[in-house]
């Protein structure tokens, strides 16, 4: 069990809703959200995970693209 299902809180600045994905801090640092945390890794809620879901979706399918070869 991780630290999201042990009930971590997302790591965006001013949220305090609980996390439901981790993510490296290197991923969310390519979108616009700002995220406090000093470890490796960020923790998004639901809709701050739907944001970067959004603001990455081109440099996630070029990523797929390139790699996928």
């Amino acid at each position: 069990m991780g630290r999201v299902g042990k009930g971590a809180d997302c790591s965006v600045e001013g949220c305090k809703n609980p996390a439901e994905r981790s993510l490296s801090f290197e991923q969310v640092s390519k979108s616009s959200l700002k995220v406090n945390t000093t470890s490796r890794r960020a923790y998004l809620c639901h809709e701050h995970y739907k944001q970067w879901k959004k603001e990455t979706k081109k440099d996630r399918d070029i990523e797929r693209t390139l790699f996928s070869r």
